[in-house]
């Protein structure tokens, strides 16, 4: 029995020591997938706390935490004495924040029926939108009533998701005028947010579209701030955190005058007037009035400008989107024989006292060219040339001196080149001369080509501004300034940042000698008896001045018809630009009616009430004193 019962244990023993082995096997490979498996967890836990970290912090501080921009105000539009022109008001948007909502067809569906709007145009919103983040709101309906904000914020538990954004808007107090010139704001474009710093900018953004608000973008944009608050797990917020105040944009004060503006832009809309209106100080270049009409209707470009509106203005022979400031073209008309006898008495082919005979026509080889006076003038010489505009004077001058010499004294006085204003798209006008011609038509220059040009007419193109800094050139005595609409750049805590200063282009040197000539046939078209201009006359203030008519085109069939029997698009162009007052000049004025026929009796009339405006108190001085001196006080 001994013997039996060891066999027994030593089995169980090599029986136990072989189950010891698989259990601690079993172990071994178990601690190995616990292992793996502890290793996969602690790695996983490394790359989401450590490697992603900061980027799942951020995003459960979103959703605990809604950051807001805040935007900025636009700076303040001032004109040359104060007047506010542009301000901002407070714009309330209806936007979506859509990681907010779990049902946004449903969303869009209450809201399109509750607001009552068509469901496909907010569904158009969302999909500009593009690939924004879902907690940057998207702009649904802008600048909303009262009646519609009321209706949001007392219904915000139907509409998750639906927020109320308030933005500064622009204020126009003078409405739509000098539109051209301050131009208007839209929300940025993909284009645009592309090249611009997105640390500034972000999709939704307000930015110039055109004109100051566009050129200065920089100086009114401000910079924005930022509000952060605590939120539910609803979106619904709980508290205010941290509020940064944005920081308004600078405050620019023009050079322009909006009475007179006003006045010049009402003078012209009034009868339905196209064309500009150019105001300056002779003596400085500051700007005073830059109107062109038809007048750009601003309050349709504020949100978008619909299609239909859009096309209105295209197909509007008028052409209300181009600024006839510095964007059209004319002929100058008889406001450039100014230039021919400028020409003419520099290369010393005539002087004051040179006397030309008018019969009211002159032949050029095979071509009889007429003066605008059938009848003719009879013995002209240089000042009643000016005053009567006698076409068959500034022929012959113009032939003397030769086309080059032509383009060469209208350079001088700004014509020909870019005034360099600081205005969209301002055109060069054209003067020409025989390598010009030679190099945009391949043919040489023709003589009588040169009759054409000296009276205005021909290739010869000029802008508004151009005719208008002319006129002061040659009222100051010579010196051609810089034009220029910006008085003063302020910042929001009262620093100056740019203040006008008098920038002198060119002055003449040997040829401002003849000067007092042309403006003393300057002032007789106005004062004289037999000028072109006496119904812009004002008693107690000496004018000089010139008119122009320019021809748009001569054609058989409407040669015998009366002037307003003609279509208007072949009508002639009006022109008026003067000074005064003549003894010392302050202010210079250019007017351009399209299509008006007649200088003296269409633009002539704008002028004299711009300068009865301007003029108005020493007017009313000089009209007392004269009452009391025929009173014998």
């Amino acid at each position: 029995m001994k013997w039996s019962g060891y066999k027994n244990l030593e089995e169980i023993n090599e029986h136990d020591n072989a189950e010891l082995d698989l259990l601690k096997k079993r172990i071994f490979f178990a601690g190995l997938v616990i292992l793996f498996f502890a290793t996969i967890i602690v790695g996983r836990l490394w790359f989401l706390q450590i490697h992603k970290g900061d980027e799942y912090r951020n995003r459960a501080e979103n959703n605990r935490v809604r950051m807001r921009e805040v935007a900025a105000p636009r700076g303040i539009i001032k004109d040359r004495m104060g007047r506010e022109m542009v301000t901002n008001r407070p714009s309330f948007n209806v936007v979506l924040v859509r990681e907010d909502s779990n049902n946004i067809d449903e969303l869009l569906k209450k809201l399109a029926t509750a607001l009552d709007l068509d469901i496909s145009v907010l569904w158009e919103k969302l999909r500009d939108a593009g690939n924004k983040p879902r907690h940057i709101p998207v702009r649904l309906l802008e600048d909303v009533d009262w009646e519609t904000l009321a209706y949001v914020e007392n219904h915000n538990q139907e509409f998750p998701g639906i927020r109320i954004e308030i933005i500064p808007a622009r204020v126009y107090h003078y409405d739509n005028l000098a539109a051209h010139v301050i131009g208007y704001l839209g929300e940025i474009s993909k284009k645009e947010l592309a090249a611009r710093d997105t640390a500034i900018y972000t999709g939704g953004d307000l930015i110039g579209k055109m004109g100051l608000e566009r050129l200065h973008e920089v100086d009114l944009r401000g910079e924005k701030g930022s509000s952060s608050s605590e939120v539910n797990a609803r979106g619904f917020e709980q508290q205010l955190l941290k509020n940064v105040e944005p920081l308004p944009g600078n405050e620019i004060q023009l050079t322009l005058d909006a009475e007179l503006q006003k006045v010049a832009e009402d003078l012209m809309t009034a009868e339905g007037k196209a064309g500009a209106v150019v105001v300056m100080e002779v003596k400085t270049g500051r700007m005073l009035v830059l109107a062109s009409t038809p007048v750009l209707p601003i309050d349709q470009f504020v949100g978008g400008i619909s299609h239909k509106n859009w096309n209105a203005l295209l197909d509007n022979p008028k052409h209300p989107l181009i600024n006839k400031v510095v964007q059209a073209m004319y002929p100058p008309a008889s406001v450039y024989k100014m230039m021919t006898a400028m020409a003419g008495l520099a290369a010393g082919v005539i002087d004051k006292d040179t006397v030309i005979y008018c019969p009211g026509h002159f032949y050029f080889g095979k071509r009889r060219y007429h003066c605008w006076k059938r009848s003719g003038h009879g013995a002209v010489n240089l000042k009643r040339a000016i005053a009567e505009s006698c076409d068959v004077y500034f022929y012959q001058v113009g032939l003397r001196v030769g086309v080059d010499m032509l383009a060469e004294m209208a350079n001088k006085f700004g014509l020909g080149h870019k005034s360099g204003i600081e205005m969209e798209h301002e055109k060069n006008g054209l003067t020409p001369t025989k390598e010009w011609k030679k190099k945009k038509y391949k043919k040489k220059w023709q003589d009588g080509e040169t009759l054409s040009v000296a009276i205005g007419q021909g290739f010869n193109l000029v802008t508004p501004i151009q005719a208008c800094l002319m006129t002061a050139t040659i009222a100051n005595g010579g010196k051609q300034y810089h034009p220029q609409l910006i008085e003063k750049i302020t910042d929001p805590d009262g620093k100056v940042l740019f203040q006008f200063e008098p920038v002198v282009l060119e002055e003449l040197k040997d040829e401002k000698k003849f000067l007092p000539l042309i403006r003393e046939g300057m002032e007789e078209v106005v004062q004289g008896r037999r000028g072109t201009a006496r119904k812009v006359r004002i008693e107690g203030l000496t004018i000089g001045g010139k008119t122009g008519t320019a021809q748009v085109v001569r054609l058989k069939q409407y040669k015998h018809l009366k002037e307003e029997d003609i279509p208007y698009k072949f009508r002639d162009h009006a022109w008026f630009t003067c000074y005064a007052p003549a003894e010392d000049p302050e202010i210079a004025v250019t007017v351009l009616v399209e299509h008006g026929l007649h200088g003296g009796s269409v633009a002539g009339p704008v002028a004299r009430a711009i300068l009865e405006s301007y003029f108005s108190e020493r007017l009313e001085l000089t009209a007392e004193a004269k009452a009391n001196e025929e009173k014998g006080e």
